[in-house]
């Protein structure tokens, strides 16, 4: 399929939202775009560093530009129909029958609706393209990272969204990021990225399915009550909460860094290991309701849509609504062990976040993390790079284990074994969100 079809087919979805679930979407203009769509290139977009200058050549590609515009507008379908429950169901009725039908199947739902039923099915299907054997050693692969990196990392998979204005909004509504509640969303989305590398989580009664269907609860709770509330939400700047289009960044991030380096060394194809590793980032996103469109299996086709996403978002840097959300995140407590080995790991963790912050955020410059509210001490800089001298050597031994036969099985099971104890760790994850808490925020 085109890329032309294919965008003409997502427009028809995009304004079907309108008529099909009228209690999110009955008053958002699809036929206008948003601020925070831009074609204009004497408007600053959100590509960053060396991305900047090819910014000319994506929007040319007037194709997948047109596709990027109908992801922005373009929520999720069948957990939006779901959440459009509410106010017959209850928000903790609607929840408890999502994990019921998760755990058990549908048929030990009392009466389920059938938004239930399209919401569950839609999530079970199988897709053509997807090859489980694939996917399952990506997860394999990945063990290492999530056992070994992620946790220095936890902070820094938030921040994708939180640097601009227009796709921060909705978080900073929900005040989710505030005070001690940052820790526990940081939490939990670890909890459901660190879960999808257990092996057989992915399958349909595993954790993981259940975790995707309760994020993508939480995403359409978030759009329902954000549009439902009177001057809560403004979808002629901001288009609708949560587009389809910023959930790619952090779905996407691993294969999209690959693509990047693979493409730097001016391949166009992935290797049999990252191909694995894309694998798993593609069915994790399918679970959590991406189009097939924004899915890549090249480096091209990664790259590609994820760079004209960032040079059709407006850039916008709001203090009040970024900044915050920013500061929330990165000052939140991670641990309560007051052991001076649990003292050492939160430097440890804290220092490599903030220069993982600064690396990727604020194009290495330590001065604009300060203004921000994220200051880079040479204390910071120098657990930052303990920290490193801790996780390489450490995942590099791991890897060479995992590549020798008779070590391979066994440095599995310790990482497997480790991410548990990661997973207990960060305690119970609900993904859930409780319109009656939301809050306006300065934008």
């Amino acid at each position: 399929m085109s890329q032309t079809t294919t965008a003409n087919a997502a427009w028809e979805e995009v304004r079907a939202q309108a008529t099909a679930i009228p209690e999110i979407y009955g008053k958002v203009d699809f036929e206008s775009m948003p601020e925070r769509f831009t074609v204009d290139m004497s408007d600053a977009s959100t590509l960053r560093g060396p991305f900047v200058g090819r910014r000319q050549a994506l929007l040319a590609n007037h194709d997948r530009v047109d596709l990027i515009r109908a992801y922005t507008m373009m929520g999720d379908r069948v957990a939006d129909a779901y959440a459009a429950l509410m106010p017959k169901y209850g928000f903790s009725r609607l929840v408890q029958m999502l994990k019921t039908a998760c755990e058990n199947g549908l048929e030990a739902v009392p009466d389920p609706p059938p938004q239930l039923g399209a919401f569950l099915a839609d999530m079970e299907q199988k897709p053509d393209w997807l090859n489980l054997d694939l996917v399952n050693e990506g997860a394999r692969i990945e063990r290492n990272l999530y056992a070994n990196l992620a946790p220095y990392l936890v902070r820094g998979g938030l921040l994708a969204t939180f640097m601009n204005k227009y796709s921060a909004l909705p978080m900073a509504l929900t005040g989710n990021f505030s005070g001690s509640l940052a820790a526990k969303r940081i939490f939990e989305t670890a909890t459901f990225f660190t879960l999808t590398v257990v092996p057989g989580a992915l399958e349909r009664h595993g954790e993981a399915f259940k975790a995707a269907a309760m994020v993508r609860l939480m995403h359409s709770m978030v759009r329902f009550n954000v549009t439902r509330r009177e001057g809560l939400w403004d979808s002629r700047t901001y288009g609708v909460p949560i587009p389809q289009i910023d959930q790619m960044p952090a779905g996407m991030l691993a294969p999209f860094m690959l693509s990047v380096a693979a493409l730097a060394k001016g391949r166009k194809e992935f290797t049999a290991e990252e191909r694995a590793r894309v694998e798993l980032s593609r069915y994790r996103c399918f679970l959590l309701g991406l189009p097939e469109a924004l899915l890549g299996t090249t480096p091209e086709g990664v790259a590609g849509p994820m760079l004209t996403r960032h040079a059709t978002l407006r850039k916008s840097f709001d203090d009040a609504t970024c900044g915050a959300l920013v500061r929330g995140t990165m000052a939140a407590e991670l641990s309560n062990d007051n052991s001076l080995s649990g003292r050492l790991s939160r430097r440890l963790e804290m220092g490599f976040s903030k220069a993982f912050f600064i690396k990727h955020y604020t194009d290495g410059d330590p001065a604009k993390a300060a203004k921000i509210g994220v200051p880079f001490t040479a204390a910071d800089r120098f657990f930052a790079i303990a920290a490193a001298l801790l996780i390489f050597p450490k995942m590099f031994a791991y890897h060479t284990a995992s590549r020798i036969g008779f070590l391979s099985n066994w440095a599995d099971r310790r990482l497997v074994g480790k991410i548990e104890r990661l997973l207990r760790s960060y305690g119970h994850a609900d993904f859930v969100s409780d319109g009656t808490k939301y809050k306006p925020a300065h934008a």
